[in-house]
């Protein structure tokens, strides 16, 4: 790391690979506003590389945790990487070495999630939960990856993920990478797929868990859950145990980001509702335990949180 951060900067994707270097606390918070780094664990391995950046300049390290914890509220490995950097005698060894077991947790979680999907599983996702939104491999993505490493041959439904489109920009891209079969589609059309029996199972990430087993995750989350369920179709959350949060009891008690209405009334930077329309742009919803069929993390798949 020595006295930057590098990472890729996921706004311009797909139409370039473009890799960022960081100097400032100011700089990473903004880029995580404006999502160019995103994801989970990805922002826990962020937050903590901030923590180490200005333990190297030498800046205050509790002001600093708390701008990063500020810039996105709902994902809780953000804050888990921050506390866990905060707390290290060296921060930036601790940094490393969250980035380090990021992948190898993954890859337990590919393993285990392996288990889950059919040879010639058709396989709905949402979002982006791949290398991107990880240090590397990917937890929902990952589970995906690692059943065509083993010969399972899954096919993928792409949710193109309003309203930024996480999974037309950046999941569409890693699975054309890997060489993953898959189709992007409009976020409206997974319940005809499933009606018409096109979808063997649902698989997702998530921002945080609750307790309980509520899933904050992506919004259009929970509409895909409910959907799985009225279809008779296994819906899966894949995350590693740092995003189970047992300080925050039921999904109720999640807060809940709020961004910009111009992500919603534009596209690319053009406008496509009337001047002066308003819009709702809730970053996260929140899908019930009793909706998801199995939790899979580096310690395996169960069918609740403990």
């Amino acid at each position: 790391m020595g006295d930057h951060i590098r990472l890729i900067d996921q706004r311009r994707l797909p139409e370039e690979l473009v890799l960022v270097e960081v100097h400032s606390i100011e700089k990473l918070c903004e880029l995580i506003s404006e999502l160019a780094i995103r994801g989970a664990p990805a922002l826990g391995a962020a937050g903590a590389m901030g923590v180490a950046l200005a333990w190297v300049q030498g800046r205050g390290m509790v002001e600093t945790a708390s701008l990063l914890k500020a810039t996105r509220p709902t994902a809780v490995n953000l804050a888990w990487g921050v506390d866990r950097a905060l707390a290290a005698g060296d921060p930036v060894a601790e940094a490393v070495q969250i980035a380090v077991d990021d992948v190898a947790l993954n890859q337990a979680i590919g393993a285990h999630g392996t288990a889950v999907v059919p040879d010639g599983a058709r396989v709905l996702t949402h979002c982006n939960s791949g290398s991107l939104a990880c240090v590397g491999w990917g937890t929902a993505l990952g589970v995906i990856r690692s059943a065509h490493v083993a010969g399972r041959q899954p096919s993928v439904w792409v949710d193109e993920t309003r309203p930024v489109l996480q999974g037309a920009r950046l999941t569409a891209w890693e699975l054309q990478q890997l060489g993953i079969p898959a189709t992007l589609v409009v976020d409206s059309m997974a319940g005809s797929l499933m009606a018409a029996g096109k979808v063997d199972l649902a698989l997702v990430g998530a921002d945080r868990i609750a307790a309980n087993g509520d899933v904050a995750n992506k919004i259009g989350t929970y509409s895909l859950a409910v959907l799985a369920r009225h279809h008779h179709i296994p819906f899966y959350v894949a995350a590693p145990t740092s995003t189970i949060d047992p300080a925050t009891p039921a999904g109720s008690h999640i807060v809940v980001e709020q961004r910009s209405d111009s992500e919603v009334v534009e596209v690319g930077g053009v406008r496509l509702a009337p001047e002066g329309m308003i819009a709702q742009n809730w970053a996260f919803d929140i899908t019930p335990a009793e909706l998801v069929t199995g939790y899979i993390t580096e310690e395996g798949i169960s069918g609740r949180i403990h």
